[in-house]
């Protein structure tokens, strides 16, 4: 996968871009991340990207030709590969781990990080494809929402994570929280390990992951358990469930 951040402030990714989990999977060539100044793209002797608005209003909007020539400057990852070109803004798709795997499967996206009071309208109508949201707040600019987004998709890719069944059991994944996890010592303090995690019987430990799963989504999350189906069995845990908590 490539992706490429259009940005006002590229520094700001460096230390993303190059620790952890992303630093990894570039290092390994699984991912091409890259950063692009649009500023460098403005058509006025002052770089200027944005300015006021038509009708009047407090803020500057930003322009649509940086924007524009900054994309079509990209070069395609291939002559069949169009790539996804996403607008971080609050008035976007409310970004979930759905998204996240939709975009996963996608060899380029383009990201464009805003600042100002907006952007100027035709970006939205002409140039993206999506508009994504981390959240019903506002930041200071679109850099920090992108981190976040870039993250939640890189780790999807394959060989990207260590153990390649992670992905597949966090929360949201499944439509239900992640159970708990334990690791050694069996025993801290007071506190012990449920003897069914360290007891070899991989069906109980897999019913109790479960329904642990369901337990923590019932009592943090409810909501979710409406967007899944449900089986017997989970019905039959959320009655205890209910039952118990009177």
């Amino acid at each position: 996968m490539r992706i490429d951040v259009l940005t006002l402030f590229p520094a700001m990714f460096d230390g993303v871009f190059h620790s952890s989990i992303l630093g990894k999977a570039k290092e390994k060539g699984l991912v091409e991340l890259n950063t692009v100044n649009f500023r460098d793209y403005s058509n006025n002797k002052h770089n200027t990207v944005d300015d006021y608005p038509y009708g009047g209003g407090g803020g500057m909007v930003l322009k649509a030709e940086p924007i524009f020539a900054a994309v079509e400057d990209i070069r395609p990852v291939d002559e069949q590969t169009k790539p996804r070109v996403i607008l971080m803004c609050p008035q976007g798709e409310p970004f979930s781990q759905k998204k996240a795997e939709e975009l996963s499967q996608e060899r380029h996206l383009i990201f464009v990080c805003g600042h100002y009071e907006g952007y100027d309208e035709r970006i939205r109508e002409y140039l993206v494809t999506d508009e994504i949201s981390i959240g019903d707040y506002v930041l200071t600019g679109g850099e920090l929402p992108a981190m976040v987004v870039i993250d939640s998709v890189v780790r999807l890719l394959p060989g990207v994570l260590g153990n390649e069944t992670s992905a597949v059991t966090d929360s949201f994944s499944t439509g239900l929280l992640e159970y708990p996890h334990y690791t050694r010592p069996a025993k801290f303090r007071d506190w012990d390990v449920p003897d069914v995690l360290i007891s070899g019987n991989h069906a109980h430990i897999d019913q109790w992951r479960r329904k642990q799963s369901l337990y923590r989504t019932w009592r943090k999350r409810p909501e979710l358990l409406e967007r899944i189906e449900l089986t017997a069995q989970d019905r039959k845990w959320l009655a205890e469930f209910q039952q118990e908590d009177k």
